[in-house]
């Protein structure tokens, strides 16, 4: 099976489902670190027929010693997936402004919650207008597109496979830091509590996934990456990042190569929060310079 067919869509593919006679559930999940508020930019313009969905309050559970961006109480999150309409029996596409790192947790979200069905617009919101087609002002319910009403998806949680951080840090395979670089080596540290990264992560930033425009490397180049990394098919991955958000992105990138990993929720924000925990500083997994 071609994951990139079944995990990615193209907007004009997109346009064509949509202007089928059952079209899936269109998810916004714009959302950046330190804002705009996703919602903001969503009243400004939405692909036809989209619901938002906040990240911060739907698809994570409040900040904590368990990190910024804790995985959300299923009855939240049922709540927030049911008032967009999503169910079962129908498709779930998610998108964001461009590079798919938020639209990737709620993939990885609906996936752990047992959903079978969810891709994501690869480029986004960008790419869809790029291709010249159009954004909405309206409420879902009121276009063209219908959101189909309230949805009866169930969530079942588990389905894909999480680490605390006992197991993060006697993760016995590799262990991907998806955040950037200068983060990875202890060079900034801009929202959690101590700079650094777990010993013996290797750095893997998320944003190497993608190419300028936003949207997955081929298949072929991020297989040829992962490889260099050391995620041969004999490795056990484990992924996290500042929060549990980017992290989502960089196992969605591994799925297209035909590799599951394993997320580490509470990430660097809850590792860093526990004075108990190592930190490593510098280029290395050891954290030694050379």
């Amino acid at each position: 099976m071609n994951q990139s067919t079944t995990t990615l869509i193209g907007p004009d593919e997109l346009a064509e489902l949509l202007g089928g006679g059952r079209p899936p559930v269109l998810l916004d999940i714009r959302w950046a670190l330190g804002g705009p508020p996703g919602a903001e930019e969503f009243a400004k313009g939405h692909l036809p027929g989209a619901h938002f969905v906040d990240l911060d309050t739907e698809l994570a559970a409040p900040p904590g010693a368990a990190g910024r961006h804790p995985l959300p109480e299923p009855a939240v999150l049922q709540a927030a997936l049911r008032r967009a309409g999503v169910s079962a029996d129908r498709e779930v596409v998610v998108y964001d402004a461009a590079n798919s790192t938020s639209a990737a947790r709620a993939w990885w979200l609906l996936r752990w919650a047992g959903h079978r069905e969810v891709r994501v617009l690869d480029g986004g919101l960008a790419a869809w207008t790029e291709a010249g087609h159009p954004l909405s002002l309206s409420e879902p319910g009121d276009e063209s597109v219908e959101s189909g009403g309230a949805g009866d998806f169930t969530v079942r949680p588990g389905a894909l496979a999480t680490v605390d951080t006992d197991g993060a840090a006697g993760w016995p395979g590799l262990l991907l830091d998806a955040r950037a670089g200068e983060r990875y080596r202890g060079e900034t540290e801009p929202v959690d509590p101590r700079a650094g990264h777990i010993p013996g992560a290797v750095s893997a930033p998320t944003m190497e996934n993608v190419d300028a425009e936003g949207r997955f490397l081929p298949v072929g180049a991020l297989a040829e990456r992962f490889r260099g990394l050391g995620a041969g098919q004999d490795a056990e991955v484990a992924v996290y990042c500042g929060s549990g958000v980017t992290a989502a992105h960089t196992i969605l990138a591994l799925h297209l190569v035909g590799r599951e990993a394993t997320l580490y929720p509470g990430s660097w924000s809850e590792w860093s929060g526990d004075p108990a925990r190592p930190a490593a500083i510098g280029p290395r997994p050891d954290g030694s310079d050379t």
